[in-house]
């Protein structure tokens, strides 16, 4: 990852919802609410402390997270659309098997 996120932030890939109905009616992006879970792609080292300790992060790489729909900023990196936000921003981490995320292309 060429970006080293600082402090308490990470990166963060969206992760695509499935873009069809069960009864086969595909959405098109354009009706498509963002999705609101992704994949932690980088992460800080923690969050500083006021004796200038650094707690350390509860998010690692490769997470896959719940976030709110108005959380962290977007940025293009490479042609890629990915999302900067504070850990703080981060609702949960799905653990593995209880969810079935499908990973974007």
């Amino acid at each position: 990852m060429p970006i080293r996120p600082l402090y308490d932030r990470i990166i963060v890939k969206r992760i695509e919802a499935t873009r069809t109905t069960a009864s086969g009616i595909v959405i098109p992006d354009s009706a498509a609410e963002k999705p609101e879970q992704g994949e932690v792609l980088a992460a800080g080292p923690g969050r500083a402390q006021q004796d200038g300790s650094l707690r350390p992060l509860q998010v690692k790489v490769g997470d896959h997270v719940l976030f709110g729909k108005y959380a962290g900023q977007t940025i293009k990196l490479d042609g890629e659309e990915l999302l900067v936000m504070r850990e703080e921003d981060v609702l949960g981490i799905v653990e593995a098997g209880s969810a079935h995320l499908k990973k974007a292309a």
